[in-house]
């Protein structure tokens, strides 16, 4: 950046330049890039639509299944992967879109329960990346009813 100025010794038609360095260059804000991993935001997703009254599980009944056999093996990876049970996420640069497959709890609004779980996982996962979710599909796979057990399997451990 150059910045223009007059000394006494120089008449004002005849100006001296002097270079100025500014440094950092603006907004600490604007120095670099940030990515945030598809990860993260189905980690920050599956805790929110959890957290969803309603919600039983995340995830088809198959999808759980293996996924309980996955956290009972010593070192099979089980605490990220029940977090982010049925949870994809696809982000771009300043956008995100979601999809998610629940099983909510019998006798509750299907309805209901989608428009919270979308609007809890919109306001967690906009306010923790900054990125704009601009879609959040819910597909309900199945409905957990009072009488039914759970479907993992029983450890053979004792």
């Amino acid at each position: 950046m150059a910045d223009t100025t007059y000394s006494g010794d120089t008449a004002p038609n005849e100006p001296r330049r002097t270079s100025v360095t500014k440094r950092g260059g603006g907004d600490p804000a604007s120095r670099g890039r940030t990515t945030i991993a598809d990860g993260v935001v189905e980690k920050i997703a599956g805790l929110a639509a959890r957290d969803v009254d309603g919600v039983h599980a995340m995830g088809s009944g198959l999808s759980r299944t293996f996924g309980a056999v996955r956290d009972r093996v010593p070192g099979g990876g089980g605490g990220k992967a029940s977090v982010t049970r049925g949870v994809k996420a696809e982000v771009g640069e300043v956008q995100t879109a979601l999809d998610l497959e629940i099983v909510v709890d019998y006798g509750v609004s299907i309805a209901d329960v989608a428009g919270d779980v979308r609007e809890n996982v919109i306001n967690a996962v906009e306010r923790m990346t900054g990125l704009e979710v601009v879609e959040v599909n819910i597909a309900v796979s199945d409905v957990k009813l009072p009488d039914e057990e759970e479907e993992e399997p029983e450890s053979r451990l004792q």
